[in-house]
């Protein structure tokens, strides 16, 4: 028997079950981690205990992030990228923590 990844996700009409973040995640439309959903709800990324604002995927499990180098591209527009391994962190930001942010 195969293990289906996406079973939660398909039976409940592609809204995941909770608000877990998953072990990995990718910004790049192209990458078979990437969730337009969950990006859209905005996420947070700490890595080795500083929030960073240019991580273009992440793997928790494994320890990495995937971070932009400047305003460079490759030769399919994508940022241009370096992986660094330590601690990574991640949370959803959602809605709550923007007005939270504006008192």
């Amino acid at each position: 028997m195969s293990h289906d990844k996406n079973w939660n996700t398909r039976q409940t009409g592609g809204i995941p079950m909770s608000d877990t973040m998953p072990d990995r995640l990718s910004a790049t439309p192209g990458s078979p981690f990437y969730d337009e959903a969950l990006l859209e709800k905005g996420i947070g990324i700490r890595f080795n205990g500083e929030e960073r604002t240019n991580v273009q995927e992440y793997c928790i499990s494994e320890g990495w992030v995937r971070l932009a180098v400047g305003k460079t591209l490759d030769r399919k527009g994508n940022p241009m990228t370096i992986k660094v391994s330590g601690t990574v962190e991640a949370w959803i930001k959602g809605p709550e923590a923007e007005e939270a942010g504006k008192e």
